[in-house]
């Protein structure tokens, strides 16, 4: 003998299934505020001022014709061959973590050879965005971002 289905067991799937939902909805936001804080600029109004002279800056930097090439090494240091730029030119960086999680980490460089420089710090393994800039006197600056796994 089966029972019949009443109100009282729809009313029962209803909230069950709500309360599913909410609680991973709020699993979910815990989890995405958590791990990335989302300010990308401070003020998008005033970056967004600031476009035309950032790609005239970038402009100015291609023409330089400087390019480099980013090895990670074995013992966790970095390796960076430099072309087109003169002698004399200052490699710094700078190593970030996509999500935030680890402190951003200063690199120097010693240059090793002509055009080859060689970081002081040895970079954690892991998925890090690094930001070089080649500096010149004269006020040429050149830089990139690149992301090393």
């Amino acid at each position: 003998m089966s029972r019949p289905f009443t109100g009282w067991h729809m009313a029962t799937i209803l909230v069950a299934f709500f309360a599913v939902v909410i609680a991973v909805n709020f699993t979910m936001a815990r989890l995405a505020s958590s791990t990335f804080g989302g300010i990308v600029v401070e003020n998008s109004y005033v970056a967004s001022q600031k476009f035309n002279v950032w790609l005239d800056a970038a402009k100015e930097q291609e023409e330089l014709g400087w390019d480099v090439v980013t090895t990670w090494r074995p013992d966790g240091r970095l390796a960076v061959a430099v072309t087109g730029a003169p002698a004399g030119t200052r490699l710094t960086g700078m190593a970030r973590h996509p999500l935030g999680r680890v402190a951003d980490i200063p690199i120097a460089f010693d240059g090793i050879d002509e055009g080859r420089f060689l970081s002081q710090e040895v970079l954690p393994e892991g998925r890090w965005t690094l930001r070089l800039e080649l500096a010149r006197g004269g006020g040429q600056v050149w830089r990139r971002e690149e992301t090393l796994r």
